[in-house]
């Protein structure tokens, strides 16, 4: 069996800056207009704007709308759950992480993904949105802020995400698409990790913005990269790492998440489908806490 190649710093930090670019390259211009002069927030998504991994919700939306089975989105759910698990940085771990999202994908429209996805968001998603996190983007925006997504998810996703948010805008993970279809391909890693900072440095350099201005937001120790780019980075629902950093430098936290155990309970038990997103969720949890 071949040994699988380690990529050294150099390689990595290349593949890094790709994927960072080209996310700031497909994120466009600005959805609702960019403000000249202003500061910006940017915000992780999942288990910071959004309960659970957003992809995963998108995967079983997807699965109730028979676009796949739910024996491959279960699959697909195992295969990302390992990748938490394992907290792995190694390029070809994320890549085969993420090929697992990609594989759904292969071939397939993108307007066809995105008309579905606003049905998804409309289903699946809105009542896992964190409104303690919603709150803080919109104090962002009412003092003329920017506020911008930053996230794993693919881009296209990302953009839907923040449209309907009222969001500035988004950055997230790019795939290859020819002719409209995707396939399956990414251009660069996962925008994960430092993916994510060079993302962030990459916008701001396109949009003028003065980072040493902006706030960034993140649950996850994998963005303490991008909370480190920014003046004013704050720990959201932060996992046991990005808690002690947070308090070792000073950082503000933020914590929502008794909040919503609370109003979970109220909420009746999910059936069919739908249990499957729970499921999902559920594992993806149990993984960010015994990492933690």
């Amino acid at each position: 069996m071949a040994s699988r190649r380690v990529p050294n710093a150099p390689d990595l930090l290349a593949s890094y800056r790709k994927a960072g670019q080209a996310s700031a390259d497909a994120a466009g211009e600005a959805i609702s207009g960019h403000i000249a002069g202003a500061t910006a927030a940017f915000f992780d998504v999942d288990n910071t704007i959004m309960r659970g991994a957003s992809i995963f919700h998108l995967a079983v939306g997807l699965a109730r709308r028979h676009y796949f089975s739910g024996h491959e989105v279960w699959g697909f759910g195992v295969k990302q759950l390992r990748f938490v698990l394992s907290g792995a940085e190694n390029l070809e771990d994320m890549a085969s992480a993420t090929s697992a999202a990609l594989s759904f994908v292969e071939g397939r429209r993108v307007d066809e993904l995105l008309a579905l996805g606003e049905e998804i968001f409309d289903d699946s998603m809105v009542d896992k949105l964190i409104p303690g996190s919603l709150a803080l983007a919109q104090g962002h925006l009412d003092a003329g802020q920017e506020v911008w997504l930053v996230t794993a998810t693919p881009v296209e996703v990302a953009r839907l995400l923040a449209r309907r948010l009222g969001l500035t805008g988004a950055l997230g993970t790019v795939s290859e698409i020819e002719d409209g279809k995707y396939t399956g391909r990414l251009v660069g890693p996962p925008l994960h990790g430092l993916a994510k900072a060079e993302a962030v440095h990459a916008l701001a350099a396109r949009e003028g913005l003065d980072l040493s201005q902006c706030w960034a937001y993140s649950d996850s120790a994998n963005d303490i990269p991008m909370l480190s780019a920014v003046g004013h980075p704050v720990a959201v629902n932060p996992d046991a790492t990005l808690r002690a950093h947070a308090r070792d430098n000073d950082w503000k936290i933020r914590d929502f998440r008794r909040r919503e155990q609370v109003k979970r309970l109220a909420v009746p038990a999910l059936s069919g489908a739908s249990g499957i997103a729970a499921g999902l969720a559920v594992g993806y949890a149990i993984g960010r806490a015994r990492r933690s």
